[in-house]
C-alpha cells in the first residue's frame, strides 16, 4: 500500500515541476533575391492552450547568456536577457506557432546571432 502511495505521488507530482518553454522549431520563405524582400519566420514554441497561450498572445523570448569571469576562480555567470516578442497566430493544446512581433530594442545587449533561434526560452508577456 505505501509503495502504491508513494508512485501516485510521484506521478502527480511531475505536473507539478517547472518546465521549460523555448522555440523547437522554425521556418521560413526562400529567398528569390529580389530587392526589399521580406522573409517571413513561423516559430515553433512548446507552449500552447493547455498553458494559458491563445491566438494573438503576446510571447516575451530571452536567451541565456553564459559568459566565464576570469578573476572570480574562472566562474561561470548566467543571464537571462529579453531579446524580442513574439506574436502567436495558431495555438493548439501542447504548442504554438507564432511570428515576429515588433519590439524596441534600445537596452539590448549585443548578440553574436541576433535572431531568434532554437532554445531560446519564451515566457508569456503579462504587461
Amino acid at each position: 500500500m505505501k509503495i502504491l502511495l508513494l508512485l501516485t505521488t510521484l506521478l502527480m507530482s511531475q505536473n507539478i515541476w517547472a518546465r521549460s518553454y523555448v522555440i523547437f522549431s522554425l521556418a521560413q520563405d526562400l529567398s528569390m533575391g529580389l530587392e526589399n524582400e521580406t522573409i517571413r519566420k513561423n516559430y515553433y514554441v512548446n507552449m500552447g492552450s493547455g498553458q494559458g497561450v491563445k491566438k494573438d498572445a503576446i510571447l516575451d523570448v530571452f536567451r541565456i547568456i553564459s559568459v566565464q569571469n576570469p578573476y572570480d576562480n574562472k566562474k561561470r555567470v548566467n543571464y537571462r536577457v529579453k531579446i524580442g516578442e513574439l506574436k502567436v497566430i495558431h495555438s493548439s493544446d501542447d504548442a504554438s506557432i507564432a511570428t515576429l512581433n515588433e519590439y524596441e530594442k534600445e537596452d539590448v545587449p549585443v548578440f553574436e546571432l541576433p535572431q531568434f533561434m532554437v532554445g531560446d526560452h519564451v515566457a508569456i508577456n503579462v504587461d
